[in-house]
């Protein structure tokens, strides 16, 4: 029997195969409620959810946002339509593995 070792993140039990990206992922975590906890202070009537909506989004594209403020704006936009086209792709090919089922008239 092996023995396999993983990291399990505290915050969201989220399991990893190594050390790295289990910190990586605490990080991103420890942001997001960062940026909840900013959001929640300073925009009144926000629910809870929103925020941490919001709070993830950023902290998940952290790297482009960063680039955005360093004077790139575009790079927002640019990333949200690779990840549409991304989505996009993916259920096309998802919709070429389904065979349609014609229905007995």
């Amino acid at each position: 029997m092996a023995v396999v070792a993983v990291w399990k993140c505290d915050r969201d039990g989220a399991m990893f195969d190594n050390k790295k990206d289990a910190e990586e992922h605490d990080k991103m975590l420890e942001l997001a409620a960062n940026i909840t906890s900013l959001i929640e202070r300073n925009i009144d009537g926000i629910s809870e959810a929103a925020g941490e909506e919001i709070g993830l989004l950023l902290a998940k594209r952290r790297e482009v946002l960063a680039k955005a403020c360093k004077g790139k704006p575009e790079m927002l936009l640019e990333a949200e339509e690779e990840k549409a086209g991304e989505n996009n792709q993916e259920q096309g090919e998802a919709d070429d593995r389904v065979t349609p089922l014609a229905a007995n008239q």
